[in-house]
């Protein structure tokens, strides 16, 4: 306020100053009103996080079957190379002696070729295991958000309840259960 008595507000100044100083409804009612907007605002921002974890979650087991798909291709093609091996092995036995080193040259090719396809395969079926894993790592973190979640609608029904009723008991519940919600959502950004 200017010495003048002018002083300029925004949109909801005015309105959230009268609710602090318990203005339209008194104290009670004021506190009450408040609480429930930090925690609908708090529970929105939590329940985000819960649908942005279960996304990732569903993204990386996507990639964890992409990587399963590709270590099953190599291994087949590894079995392609085993059937080549076996039937040189077999030609080696069955050839004249003038053409086994060909045969010989061609043993060695595909075992050098099946050890650069095995290490790929066991390369991809690891990548695809990681994903496994951070895909579990992102459902918990998704199921605690979900219970932060959960707890903070609770409060907030306390908070309308304790409106409606006005015991002061309620009151002490929405603020207790509104901590532990959030106590929950601190443990789901921290991965606990």
């Amino acid at each position: 306020m200017s010495e003048h008595g002018f002083h300029v507000h925004g949109p909801h100044d005015h309105e959230l100053e009268h609710a602090a100083q318990g203005h339209g409804g008194g104290g009670f009612t004021s506190k009450i009103a408040m609480f429930t907007a930090i925690i609908a605002t708090v529970g929105a921002i939590f329940g985000y996080m819960g649908g942005a974890t279960q996304a990732a979650a569903g993204l990386y087991k996507n990639d964890a079957a992409i990587k399963k798909t590709e270590a099953a291709n190599q291994w087949n093609y590894y079995q392609a190379k085993s059937s080549k091996q076996n039937l040189m092995e077999l030609a080696l036995e069955l050839a004249p002696p003038s053409k086994a080193e060909h045969y010989q040259a061609q043993i060695e090719r595909y075992k050098t070729e099946k050890a650069d396809i095995k290490a790929g395969a066991e390369k991809l079926e690891a990548q695809s295991k990681e994903f496994d894993e951070m895909s579990e790592a992102q459902m918990h973190q998704h199921h605690r958000w979900a219970q932060a979640t959960t707890v903070l609608q609770v409060a907030i029904a306390l908070a309308a309840i304790a409106l409606l009723t006005r015991k002061v008991w309620l009151e002490y519940a929405m603020f207790g259960t509104g901590a532990f919600g959030i106590a929950i959502g601190i443990m789901a950004a921290l991965h606990i």
